[in-house]
């Protein structure tokens, strides 16, 4: 039991249900008990009054895809730092990848998980459990026991898998349990030793390219699949135009196939790279302007139904390397609303569209209860000043890790405050 809470003159915005006015909102026991057009009705005996002062009161962020370094690799991130990365970004629940050592491609893992987030970090971690054993693609693991345990979709992380077969007898399984079915694309022989996006300026660095079609010809085949299957199937990140155009002709004959897309193809392309710098060096590869204005506009029409921060925490011995020997990744969990706020003072998207790709359709997607305010709903939420001027700085992250693709860069919007279940669990310093 927690002492009551009235949140007061908030801008809310819940995209789940286009709610967008002025007004409060009153959180008893965890949960959203009120809401309230203009100023509350009555305040409650001994409730905690906190004057929004005008600043946008939306869900708290469900981020799709993150990795943890924790258990086997802690030197790049744990639970806890993990967790208090995320609150600070305004995300209040996030889906852990498998990719740990050991892998969690097995139940007992996964609770083991689930008990550890609890206690350590402040933000919900939801475990996604391997499609295949050891995420080696050649053997699938036991879907119905890691649902049972508690895993909230099925993935083989950054790993993607090669055989057709396999992925058909993966699909065909995890249609029996109804859960998401989230795949990387990634053709390992066209990708090659690619190291950035196939082009004129990877010719004129003298890096070798990634062709699209190493995402397109993956794709192609699982949106197949999927029909074929019946399976819920989520394309982790698209990054092309002819993804985009794919994703929209497959969603017309299947509802049940969605796409995921990272803040960084949606705000960053290739040029960014400038003179090999490896922080932008990511998997799908930073693409074309041309394809990061299709993205924005798969986006802005639906086809693409998340964003994500891709946050992916690497230590310095592995990026800070010749471009093409460095690792692949960049952490994203601090300035991933941030960065899509850039869409919005930009006029490419509407903020209800960019929050709902953040909010309520990740948490329909994997099913679970959050992203939206509403009566009854748990009470994770955040505070926003989208004007909010603030520049990105290696000392002040939370992550255990430094690589990020937005290093230096100078941002328009950041989380003043952060409640998870009711509780404050971050406040801006300036505003503490």
């Amino acid at each position: 039991m927690t002492r009551p809470l009235i949140i007061e003159n908030a801008r809310i915005i819940d995209p789940a249900s286009g709610t967008d006015h002025m007004g409060a909102v009153l959180v008893e026991d965890g949960r959203v008990s009120d809401l309230a057009i203009a100023g509350p009705a009555g305040v409650p005996d001994g409730a905690e009054v906190i004057d929004a002062g005008g600043h946008i009161l939306a869900p708290g962020l469900v981020d799709m895809r993150v990795s943890v370094g924790e258990p086997g690799k802690e030197y790049r991130e744990t639970l806890a730092s993990a967790g208090l990365a995320a609150i600070a970004g305004g995300v209040t629940s996030f889906v852990m990848m498998p990719d740990t050592s050991p892998v969690v491609d097995d139940g007992a893992l996964v609770d083991f998980l689930i008990r550890r987030a609890e206690a350590q970090s402040p933000a919900h971690i939801l475990p996604a459990a391997a499609i295949t054993k050891g995420l080696e693609g050649k053997e699938i693991t036991e879907f119905g026991l890691l649902k049972e345990a508690g895993a909230v979709c099925l993935t083989d992380g950054a790993q993607s898998i090669q055989s057709n077969a396999l992925m058909r007898s993966a699909m065909a399984y995890a249609a029996n349990f109804d859960m998401p079915f989230v795949h990387h694309l990634a053709d390992l022989g066209l990708a090659g030793d690619g190291v950035m996006n196939e082009g004129l300026f990877a010719t004129i660095l003298g890096l070798k390219g990634i062709p699209r079609e190493a995402e397109t010809v993956p794709l192609a085949r699982d949106l197949q699949l999927a029909a074929l299957t019946g399976v819920r199937y989520h394309a982790a990140q698209i990054s092309t135009e002819a993804s985009v155009a794919m994703v929209r002709a497959a969603k017309s004959r299947n509802k049940r196939v969605t796409a995921g897309l990272s803040i960084n193809n949606l705000c960053l392309n290739e040029n960014d790279i400038g003179r090999y710098r490896t922080f932008f060096k990511l998997s799908p590869p930073l693409r074309s302007e041309d394809d990061r204005q299709a993205v924005i506009e798969g986006l802005r029409t639906g086809v693409i139904d998340v964003i994500h921060s891709d946050h992916d925490p690497q230590d310095t011995e592995v990026k800070r390397r010749p471009f093409a020997e460095a690792s692949d990744g960049a952490i994203g969990l601090e300035t991933l609303l941030s960065a899509a706020l850039r869409l919005v003072h930009s006029g490419d998207i509407d903020l209800p569209t960019i929050l709902r790709a953040m909010t309520s359709r990740p948490a329909e997607i994997l099913g679970i209860e959050a992203g939206r305010i509403a009566r009854g709903v748990p009470a994770d939420l955040i505070l926003v000043d989208p004007d909010y001027p603030w520049q990105v700085t290696e000392n002040s992250f939370r992550s255990k890790s430094r690589n990020t693709s937005f290093e230096g860069a100078r941002m328009q919007g950041k989380v003043m405050r952060t409640i998870v279940d009711g509780k404050t669990v971050f406040v801006h310093e300036e505003t503490a």
